[in-house]
């Protein structure tokens, strides 16, 4: 998912959006929630976390209506 942390480090709420989606629509709401949603980039850092220290509410806000 290294789309989804790019997004997220960027701030790009609707590339994060498309990608929700997308992967609703070939995944299971088990797997968003683990590939996506609690999933950690190589770095150790989930999105989340990645969002927090960019300090966009934003995208904090809209990880937090996902979860």
């Amino acid at each position: 998912m290294d789309a989804w942390y790019n997004a997220a480090f960027r701030g790009e709420l609707d590339v994060m959006k498309e990608i929700w989606e997308l992967a609703k629509e070939i995944l299971t709401t088990e797997e968003i929630k683990n590939e996506m949603v609690l999933s950690t980039h190589s770095s150790g850092r989930d999105a989340w976390l990645i969002v927090s220290f960019r300090g966009n509410l934003d995208v904090m806000q809209k990880i937090w209506e996902w979860a």
